[in-house]
């Protein structure tokens, strides 16, 4: 099917062009979604009437989508999760939950513009993709940690995946002889 488009759509085309794309594509997304118009003679000399509203228009959200790329440019944001000792998440983050967060910072991103091809399952710093608008991207970093306290020491660099880092506790330095006591009495055979 030809559409027209209405906007610029990434791996597709600019605004105005005329593009071939799948039926299902176009119906079921760039239709009702109100970024492309049935490629025919009524629409080509509607968008030609409408350009400078659809350009015009396009430029304010880009411009809105600077200003939030800006507010957002090196900003961290802390995510704290339950994890086991090995850093393994007892659950996930997805994008909702990356949504949720920048709302709550005060940022307005919806869940469709968090760019994860896979939901975080590991404590660690990670690097997440924001599209605000077709021509905006911004990277943001997420610290998914245990609490707080460790959020802080991750962001320092340290890793938190030992029991050294958890507990305080060095692995190296642990002896059979600091949990049994060689002394004591008793019958351990299984004889």
């Amino acid at each position: 099917m030809d559409v027209i488009l209405l906007e610029r759509i990434n791996k597709l085309g600019q605004m105005g062009e005329v593009v071939k794309v799948r039926d299902g594509y176009a119906r079921n997304f760039l239709l009702p979604q109100g970024k492309a118009l049935r490629a025919n003679a009524a629409n080509k000399t509607r968008f030609d009437a409408e350009r400078a509203t659809l350009e015009a228009r396009n430029l304010e959200r880009k411009s809105e989508a600077d200003k939030v790329a800006a507010a957002l440019e090196g900003k961290s944001f802390v995510v704290v999760r339950s994890a086991g000792e090995t850093g393994q998440l007892y659950g996930s983050v997805a994008a909702r939950d990356v949504a949720e967060i920048l709302s709550a910072e005060g940022f307005t991103v919806g869940r469709n513009q968090v760019e994860l091809n896979t939901p975080i399952k590991t404590i660690g710093i990670h690097n997440v993709t924001l599209h605000l608008h077709s021509e905006v991207e911004i990277s943001v970093e997420l610290n998914v940690a245990r609490s707080a306290e460790e959020a802080e020491r991750q962001a320092k660099g340290e890793s938190l995946t030992s029991a050294d880092a958890i507990y305080g506790v060095d692995e190296d330095a642990l002896r059979p002889e600091d949990f049994f006591d060689p002394e004591a009495e008793g019958d351990f055979d299984n004889e």
